[in-house]
């Protein structure tokens, strides 16, 4: 069960970032790589509110194929609050996760890691949840800092929080804004960049760029009438 309160999960937050698990590396080329992403409604502005219509879609991916995908409807659980997005949509990733046929060897996520008010952002949660080594990829750090990157395809630079290294900064393409790379659960930040590169054709890694794009189409398939509307907004 996903905590349903803001005190529940930070406390569950406080336990998960002290939690020591075995880390993991790819042992053979031939990874099943996954992603999840979650839409809400185009034109929805601010930080958003419970019960939100959500899309979420998994999927994994296989030497460049897709293998196994899946779409999901729910509600949001909470507004965005920095910190707490598994409130929002931890619940919905999982259910969309677990409809999968095929268990990634490992999942590619948009949430954060180690760079969280305690340590232990989504990237970290979901993983632990499903018992599944993560890596989040986002396009801006919540709390770390550094500078960017050299101007070449797979340059990196550290994130800190204070003198703790908790992410990087990773160039996918040259001449293009880098993203940011989190070590989520059971992936130390040379995996998780070593991830990210083998799965970026484009400036987002594949699985998670095919994911938001599954869940798009989810989206305006459910509702024709209100993205016709809304295009000009979102």
């Amino acid at each position: 069960m996903w905590p349903a309160d803001i005190d529940s999960l930070i406390g569950f937050q406080q336990e998960l970032a002290n939690a020591a698990p075995e880390s993991w590396r790819p042992r053979h080329s031939r990874l099943r790589i996954g992603g999840c992403w979650v839409c809400f409604p185009r034109g929805l502005a601010g930080r958003g509110i419970a019960n939100d219509p959500a899309w979420a879609a998994a999927l994994i991916m296989c030497e460049g194929d897709v293998v196994d995908q899946r779409t999901t409807t729910g509600v949001a659980g909470a507004p965005y609050i920095p910190g707490l997005l598994a409130l929002r949509i931890g619940w919905l990733m999982e259910q969309a996760m677990r409809g999968l046929a095929t268990r990634p060897d490992v999942l590619l996520l948009d949430a954060t890691g180690r760079d969280h008010p305690r340590r232990a952002g989504l990237a970290l949660h979901l993983g632990a949840q499903l018992g599944i080594p993560t890596v989040g990829v986002t396009h801006r750090p919540l709390l770390a800092e550094g500078e960017w990157p050299s101007n070449r395809r797979g340059a990196t630079s550290p994130l800190r929080i204070g003198d703790t290294v908790v992410g990087c900064w990773m160039r996918t393409q040259p001449g293009v804004r880098p993203l940011v790379v989190h070590p989520g659960w059971r992936v130390d930040l040379d995996t998780a960049v070593e991830v990210v590169a083998r799965t970026s054709v484009r400036r987002t890694p594949e699985p998670l760029r095919r994911a938001r794009e599954l869940a798009r189409r989810a989206r305006t398939t459910a509702s024709p009438c209100n993205e016709a509307a809304n295009a000009t907004t979102g």
